[in-house]
């Protein structure tokens, strides 16, 4: 498989995805409304307020994450081999070159954010640029630089502001409902409404953990992406496979990072996490070694 079929696949999985997250959504919404009695204007109350916040969140989201990880501008003659990179690889592909970042922090690791190319921002550790050559630096680049020519941060702020609006709508329906609002319907009483008011409220408590889970589904389809879009910059996948190799042997968690940003980063900042049945569910990133076998694929059909 060539990269170029990688990234089609990744498309198109993604794609599937992203089309049955907005369908459950859709209908997790109706079902809760028409199951639980309440009218369509709750719905429209939780969507504009989820997106007033998730928009607020996102438009100053590279402000926010440099303020938390307390990066400072890499220069160009501290950080020769980073600011090239970047500044070549841009060029090549016709894209604005993003600003640079560095974390002082000997953990491995960087991310990509900004609303779109012309306010990106690629931030490293300098953990990671002490640790790797040119040509693995050059495969962690252009994976952040897959990120952002593909709109990642751009799908994922508009993938939280649906989960941000199904768990808030959630939420209201159940406080309304247990603390015994009289609802308003005009249906006829029946085991029909009672199945259907059963359905809403199953809906109610669970959709909130379907939608982040599916969240999280999306985002890990977004890193074998940028991967297979890396290689497509580059044309060199070992210089990715030998950066991801040794960023997953990097035990080291980063000090700055946290739930909420961890989903970001090139691979998941935060170490030593439990280990479980369900821990791949609730993972931001997929397994390394799913990301090395799909990279080794393209090597091996070279």
């Amino acid at each position: 498989m060539t990269h170029y079929q990688l990234i089609e696949s990744n498309k198109r999985k993604s794609f599937f995805v992203i089309f049955f997250f907005i369908l459950f959504i859709l209908l997790a919404a109706y079902l809760m409304a028409y199951g639980l009695g309440y009218g369509m204007d709750l719905i429209g109350i939780a969507l504009i307020f989820s997106g007033v916040m998730s928009f607020a969140s996102y438009w100053y989201s590279d402000k926010i994450i440099l303020r938390i990880s307390g990066a400072h501008e890499a220069s160009r003659k501290k950080y020769f081999d980073f600011y090239t990179i970047a500044e070549n690889l841009a060029y090549s592909k016709k894209m604005p070159k993003p600003k640079l970042y560095v974390m002082e922090d000997t953990a491995m690791n960087a991310f990509a954010t900004g609303r779109d190319p012309e306010h990106a921002i690629i931030c490293a550790t300098t953990g990671l640029l002490a640790q790797l050559n040119r040509s693995e630096l050059e495969g962690v680049i252009a994976h952040e630089l897959s990120h952002i020519s593909n709109y990642d941060i751009r799908l994922m702020s508009i993938v939280t502001i649906l989960v941000g609006f199904i768990a808030l709508l959630s939420d209201w329906m159940l406080r309304i409902t247990f603390w015994g609002k009289k609802r308003s319907s005009n249906r006829e009483g029946g085991q029909l409404q009672i199945v259907i008011f059963a359905i809403g409220l199953i809906l109610a408590i669970l959709s909130p953990l379907v939608a982040k889970l599916i969240q999280l589904a999306i985002s890990r389809k977004r890193e074998f992406l940028a991967d297979a879009s890396a290689v497509g910059f580059t044309k060199n996948p070992q210089g990715l496979i030998n950066a991801l190799q040794k960023i997953s042997q990097d035990k080291e968690p980063l000090e700055a990072a946290n739930k909420a940003t961890a989903h970001l980063y090139i691979s998941n900042p935060l170490k030593n996490l439990p280990k479980g049945l369900f821990t791949n569910m609730f993972a931001t990133h997929p397994p390394m070694e799913e990301r090395l076998n799909a990279l080794r694929v393209v090597v091996g059909s070279k």
